[in-house]
């Protein structure tokens, strides 16, 4: 996270008078006894995110967050993926008496931001199912003993009555409940879990929550509001954009042979994930992956869990790895050097799309959002909607989600802007980074294809898939053409003036659109709905968008565009990564958590030779500059050196 965006040539550093820095807690000293006890907000906020994090100003809307909380007040939180939402706890946790306890849903997200925060210096520590029970009780013991300012817990952990019981015993400085959104059970992230935490308002009442999420439309913030007891609370909305993400939808054609071309021409070094529908896609996709020469993991919920757990180590720690997954995979990973993320099929929601989508560049620098779609995910995501459990109410709902995700792919304007206003943000003027405004889409007067294919389907009885109805519609004589008699329909032939990757086109619209709905029974079968009538009858001119070709070329930047060097600053760059990984393996933590890109490009650009130059740069705090600082001071002595040398 860089929060000035230019480095600050002077940093005036506060005193910290009559205190000291333990465990990251700011402790005041009792005079004349030499022990010392949690002060009540003796810190400022702005001194701790420079001498803690390493950086020298707030973004908005950090600091009224943060004053909130401080001053023991509620707030929900809407921040989009890489803005800095776990300023907005973990400060207010370091400056309040107590512990502050952060509800999150996933080991990993725990386990990361733990890691992280122990290199800054700050007592952290998280409870869940990995620990054993003398660990457990450990905690609990330094928990009692008022020596962890930052505790992360799972939902079901922490609504446990040994749990609760713990809590009544010591001084809390906050609840945290990230990705708040889990406890919508409109959700695409729905944990059964959140629905307990409304326990947090009704046994401490006086301990200040704060809620937070990347993801919420506005009925999903009012389920926050209501089923967390948030009534009272001050609403942070922050805005969606993403600005650093380029959104490019496409046709699916061949699509593993369309993400080959996309990752060779753009991706070829970068770290991503590939997001697709069915376990099975997954092991088939990595393994096709990893004979093409790429690094590519599956993760899904069917694997071991050890499996899992290897996995998402290496993607977290190894450069270039790439994980193949199902939606299982994402929620909490804190990786900010994701330079893309691809989808092979089509999610079942926007709220989805956002927060996988959102799993890339979260260092601000430039990275893909990329997927390919075709009328057949149109057709399974609708058939399982239909057979799922839900009751009806259910069903609609997500029958309006889905639509929503179609008309995304199917919009003919900026994506940006319509990916905004379904979540209530204004995105004003085109965003010139999506597909759609780099390459504007084309439009067709489609409203006779439309009429061919709508009569195909009827007059074959609305009991054949999109194939079938394409044979039929181009003259082709297969066996299950002939099988039934279609040969002798009248629309037998009448398409052939469109290819079948046209045909494929004009009927995934039609059923986007809502014209063609999919037969539940699970053959595909599709059937025509009452909006049809008027484009059968001529009454409706239908325009239909005219799907581009291929692009060859590359039409987004690279991690190697997004962070360029030449020449000794190329050397130097390589060269501190390389530091940074030696380090990072030592401790058997991820690269980023030592210095992330954003930071080792300053320490490349200004090539920091003293204690005062290094806490010049953003992200090096005193914690960092005390573990790393000598060593990669060091290390860009010696480049200088080595330069020098050469030019003599």
């Amino acid at each position: 996270m860089n929060f000035t965006g230019t480095i600050t040539t002077t940093r005036v550093r506060q005193g910290k008078r009559d205190t000291k820095l333990l465990g990251n807690t700011y402790m005041q000293i009792s005079q004349g006894s030499g022990e010392s006890h949690a002060s009540q907000t003796i810190a400022e906020p702005l001194d701790i995110l420079r001498q803690t994090f390493g950086y020298e100003q707030f973004r908005d809307p950090q600091a009224e967050v943060i004053q909130t909380v401080c001053d023991g007040g509620d707030a929900l939180v809407i921040m989009p993926t890489g803005g800095g939402k776990s300023l907005c706890y973990q400060i207010p946790a370091l400056v309040r008496g107590g512990v502050g306890v952060v509800i999150s849903p996933l080991i990993a997200l725990m386990q990361d931001q733990v890691s992280a925060l122990k290199q800054l210096g700050v007592a952290a520590a998280f409870l869940n199912s990995t620990l054993a029970n003398d660990q457990i009780w450990q905690i609990e013991q330094q928990l009692s003993n008022g020596e962890i300012d930052l505790l992360y817990i799972a939902p079901e952990r922490l609504l446990q009555t040994r749990t609760l019981n713990l809590f009544r015993q010591i001084n809390l400085a906050l609840f945290a409940i990230d990705e708040a959104h889990c406890v919508s059970q409109w959700g695409h992230d729905f944990r059964s879990d959140y629905l307990g935490l409304s326990i947090l308002h009704e046994q401490f009442p006086s301990v200040p929550r704060v809620a937070l999420t990347a993801t919420a439309d506005e009925r999903t913030r009012g389920e926050i509001v209501n089923r967390l007891g948030l009534a009272g609370a001050r609403q942070f909305l922050c805005g969606f954009d993403r600005p650093n993400i380029q959104y490019r939808i496409t046709q699916k054609n061949n699509a593993r042979q369309q993400l080959l071309q996309f990752l060779k021409h753009e991706h070829s070094e970068d770290a991503g994930i590939v997001y697709c529908l069915s376990r099975k896609k997954v092991e088939d996709v990595a393994a096709w992956m990893s004979a093409e020469g790429y690094t590519a993991l599956p993760y899904h919920a069917g694997l071991p869990a050890e499996q899992r757990q290897a996995h998402q180590d290496r993607f977290l720690r190894e450069d270039g790895v790439i994980i193949v997954a199902t939606v299982a995979f994402g929620m909490g990973i804190d990786k900010p050097d994701v330079r893309f993320v691809a989808h092979l099929d089509l999610p079942k929601s926007l709220e989805a799309y956002y927060q996988e989508t959102g799993r890339a560049g979260r260092d601000g620098q430039p990275a893909n959002a990329w997927m390919v779609y075709g009328v057949q995910d149109v057709i399974k995501l609708r058939q399982m909607l239909e057979m799922s459990n839900g009751d009806d109410q259910h069903k609609r709902a997500e029958r309006h989600k889905l639509d929503a995700m179609l008309g995304l792919c199917e919009i003919t304007t900026c994506r940006r802007q319509a990916l905004l206003h379904y979540f209530g943000d204004d995105a004003g003027a085109s965003c010139g980074n999506c597909d759609a405004c780099l390459i504007p889409i084309e439009t067709w007067d489609g409203s006779e294809a439309a009429q061919k294919a709508l009569s195909c389907a009827y007059r074959s009885g609305q009991k054949f898939g999109v194939n079938h109805l394409i044979d039929v519609l181009l003259g082709k004589s297969t066996d299950k053409v002939l099988q039934f008699g279609h040969q002798n329909l009248g629309v037998f032939g009448l398409g052939e003036s469109l290819d079948t990757t046209q045909w494929r086109s004009v009927f995934r619209q039609l059923v986007a659109r809502g014209y063609l709905t999919v037969d539940v029974s699970g053959f595909g079968s599709l059937i025509l709905t009452e909006k049809c009538r008027p484009v059968l009858k001529g009454e409706e001119t239908l325009h239909l968008r005219k799907d581009p070709k291929p692009q060859r070329k590359s039409r987004g930047k690279s991690a190697r565009e997004s962070i360029s060097f030449t020449g000794g600053d190329e050397a130097l760059w390589q060269k501190l990564r390389r530091l940074r990984k030696q380090l990072a393996e030592e401790q058997s933590v991820p690269p980023y958590i030592i210095f992330g890109d954003q930071t080792l490009k300053e320490l490349v650009t200004y090539q920091p030779i003293t204690s005062t130059q290094m806490l010049n740069i953003n992200g090096v705090g005193d914690a960092k500059l005390e573990r790393y600082g000598d060593t990669f001071m060091e290390a860009i002595r010696e480049h200088q050196v080595d330069y020098l040398d050469r030019d003599l």
